[in-house]
């Protein structure tokens, strides 16, 4: 879900942190990235029905990050995938919400009387399996991509964290939670729709943000949270202006609970809080020689064989890209 309508308001009230680009500029720039989400951009792109090898298994995740890694790679941008931990223990009715959101379009997908409908729902249901991430930790080998893989701390925090250490310059995400983890720059698909040209991104500037809405991080937190996030759902009748308004009149969250009109479940204060650990979970927390990176040799061959043998993807669509990449790399 990330922070709810946190886009819209950076759009309304700090335009100047949004700005969209070409991905050439970013040559030579290190970027973390949120592996989770991209692997399920991946699984639930536009394509009509998944993507699978002669055994069965769906391979769209793969060969949609083949070309995306070769993409970014081509253009000499160095990238880190870093994966979900074990997430926190209040994450869990999030999580449960959409593990019964996911059997439900199971149950529509296996009732669908058209193939159309059945693939629809068969897509919409998908969750990433470990299975899955194994095989992109393959692939990342083959590319000697590094990645990480916490214990335990969602994928899009540690990220945020290692760009606030300068570790590397951006991550990418879809996630506009990361904004609130205190990512310094966050690149993004370009959200202009009337854009239609696939190497042009959207980069969010943090500091250009919380320096328009007036607040230091602190409180951007706070708003975020109070807009709703998967920790903490909003309060009721509580919408991003209000909840702006509200953290910029009231010093903390105690005083907004108990100085307003609004309709506070009993929880809330102790939602809230949680929340807010979770949010700092890494913040400041992380030291340059407790990150692990895991690495490897880059093998070109090993991946071609990867992709057409075990992957089923075209070997002159494989070879082509290849030369791209020795085209455009330095």
């Amino acid at each position: 879900m990330g922070i709810k309508s946190l886009t819209q308001t950076v759009k309304k009230y700090s335009p100047d942190a949004i700005h969209h680009d070409n991905l050439y500029k970013l040559s030579g720039k290190k970027v973390a990235v949120d592996a989770s989400l991209i692997i399920y951009q991946q699984l639930l792109n536009n394509q009509k029905a998944f993507f699978k090898n002669k055994e069965g298994k769906i391979t769209n995740h793969i060969t949609g990050l083949f070309y995306k890694i070769m993409n970014y790679i081509s253009l000499n941008i160095e990238l880190i995938f870093i994966f979900d931990g074990k997430p926190p223990d209040n994450k869990e009715n999030c999580l449960q919400e959409r593990r019964e959101k996911s059997k439900k379009l199971k149950e529509l997908s296996e009732k669908a009387e058209s193939e159309e409908d059945k693939t629809k729902y068969e897509k919409m249901s998908i969750r990433l399996t470990k299975e899955m991430i194994d095989d992109v930790k393959k692939l990342l080998s083959l590319f000697g991509i590094s990645y990480i893989h916490p214990e335990i701390g969602e994928g899009e925090a540690y990220a945020s964290e290692l760009c606030r250490m300068g570790i590397v310059d951006y991550v990418l995400t879809e996630d506009m939670d990361t904004m609130a983890y205190g990512c310094p720059k966050l690149i993004r698909k370009c959200i202009d729709k009337t854009v239609k040209r696939r190497d042009i991104v959207t980069i969010f500037d943090y500091h250009t943000i919380v320096s328009k809405l007036n607040m230091d991080h602190g409180k951007f937190v706070e708003f975020c949270i109070l807009c709703g996030c998967d920790y903490c759902q909003a309060p009721p009748k509580v919408g991003n202006v209000t909840a702006m308004k509200l953290v910029q009149k009231y010093s903390t969250i105690e005083e907004i609970i108990e100085k307003t009109k609004y309709d506070f479940p009993s929880d809330y204060l102790d939602q809230f809080n949680e929340a807010k650990k979770n949010f700092y979970f890494f913040y400041d927390k992380l030291k340059p020689e407790e990150v692990v990176f895991h690495t490897s040799e880059r093998d070109l061959s090993g991946l071609e064989n990867y992709l057409v043998q075990d992957i089923g993807m075209n070997e002159k669509r494989i070879q082509t890209s290849f030369k791209k990449f020795h085209n455009n790399y330095k």
